[in-house]
């Protein structure tokens, strides 16, 4: 007897406000600015919106503190896990994201009360390859995830993850974007992240 057609499902989808990126761009190049090839400062935001089937609708982000070099829990993991598997990279506290978990818990709250939810998270990718120590520019970095990335993106399950990729070209800063879905299995054979369909709003007014 045949097997009857597996039903069909829609692929997920992210949907992201001009406004939100926008958000982001503007503190991402701020902090890239800032970058020296002994302070690879991080950026990172969560993404705030609502989900509709496999069809994730980003209304707006929300920065918290990074409490990398502040919270005894993210030194321990750090120290036990993400150094000795990812590097000595990250013994820079510079490197590296862990939310402050009041932050979350607040802005996890007041997209509560206004009707959203917590969908995941945007962080930035700097040139690395051109602006890092000279030990390190065979990393090549883009809106890729890195093994890092994949691991984080494992055990924080958030069904988005946006990176998004600056490089310094003449007097321009540039940046591409890409959406990520977490890993199947974080520690397992399967813990590569595959990619979503991005669209950002067209914000533009038109005179006819």
């Amino acid at each position: 007897m045949d097997r009857p057609d597996a039903p069909w499902c829609e692929p997920p989808t992210v949907l992201l406000r001009d406004q939100a990126l926008r958000d982001f761009l503007t503190a991402a190049v701020e902090t890239y600015q800032l970058i020296t090839p002994s302070t690879p400062l991080p950026c990172f935001a969560l993404l705030l919106g609502s989900a509709h089937g496999t069809t994730y609708a980003v209304e707006r982000i929300a920065f918290g503190r990074n409490a990398r070099a502040e919270d005894p829990a993210a030194r321990v993991e750090f120290a036990a896990s993400i150094i000795p598997r990812f590097g000595t990279a990250y013994e820079n506290e510079a490197r590296g994201w862990w939310v402050n978990s009041r932050d979350l818990l607040r802005i996890s709250r007041e997209a509560e009360a206004d009707g959203l939810e917590l969908l995941g998270s945007i962080h930035l990718h700097p040139d690395w390859h051109r602006i890092g120590p000279p030990s390190e520019r065979q990393l090549v970095l883009s809106d890729r995830p890195t093994p890092m990335d994949h691991h984080t993106f494992g055990h924080t399950s958030w069904p988005v993850n946006l990176i998004c990729y600056l490089e310094r070209r003449g007097d321009a800063t540039y940046h591409s974007l890409a959406a990520w879905a977490p890993p199947n299995e974080p520690d397992g054979p399967d813990n590569q992240c595959s990619r979503i369909p991005l669209l950002v709003t067209a914000d533009v007014t038109t005179e006819r």
